[in-house]
């Protein structure tokens, strides 16, 4: 009987080549998306449950989506080095981090235009600046530890940024007027679902009122 062929997990299994700072640096790069997604939209549900949070991650989720009907359609081998690396068995076009990336990159930056985050004028900046970065530096990872051709990581690039600015669209013009009633329904009452477009600076709203509202506890406890 014939064993049957093995296939791992490789949601964190980069590999790049022994003694290259280089490549072990982009290793961890090219695992951004992943921190994005566990650290970052797993962290902000549990915490803040903003509607706008949870549709950019659900953006990021159809994006995915799409691109896994892309390369299926497509099914474009990934470049030699794929033997190396065990991926021969996947297709490379387009690149799923690149797409990844630059969706989020993308959408950030037009919540940003759109005064709606946790920072002030000032710092926009400077977050656009590193979204961006990063986003260029995963593109240009996958290339350097061979998972992808340079054709596939920018048609992954171009089709985030075409996926990221239509479903900023399609969040901020059309859904977002259901932003009230999902915050009202009972879902959003029962799981404390919000909606904080309208605020300029949440980080500073949310401070302010926490600070408010220790002082009121405190001022209530001297008063017993």
């Amino acid at each position: 009987m014939a064993t049957p062929t093995l296939k791992a997990v490789t949601l964190t299994h980069v590999r790049y080549q022994r003694g290259d700072q280089l490549g072990h640096f982009l290793a961890w790069i090219s695992l951004v998306p992943v921190f994005i997604s566990l650290g970052g939209f797993v962290s902000h549900f549990i915490f803040r449950r903003d509607l706008q949070g949870m549709f950019f991650a659900l953006g990021l989720l159809v994006s995915q989506f799409i691109n896994e009907l892309v390369k299926k359609s497509v099914q474009q081998a990934r470049p030699e080095t794929c033997a190396l690396l065990e991926m021969c068995d996947s297709h490379g076009w387009p690149s799923s981090h690149s797409q990844y990336m630059f969706f989020f990159a993308m959408y950030f930056t037009l919540l940003t235009f759109k005064s709606i985050g946790v920072w002030d004028t000032n710092k926009k900046v400077f977050v656009n600046f590193l979204h961006w970065s990063l986003a260029l530096l995963t593109m240009y990872s996958r290339v350097y530890l061979g998972y992808h051709t340079v054709a596939q990581v920018f048609a992954g690039a171009a089709l985030g940024i075409v996926v990221g600015a239509s479903w900023y669209w399609v969040v901020n013009f059309v859904l977002y007027r259901y932003f009230p009633a999902i915050e009202e329904s009972s879902f959003g009452r029962k799981f404390y679902i919000k909606d904080t477009s309208h605020i300029p600076n949440v980080l500073k709203f949310e401070y302010d009122n926490a600070r408010a509202a220790r002082k009121t506890l405190a001022s209530n406890s001297k008063s017993d």
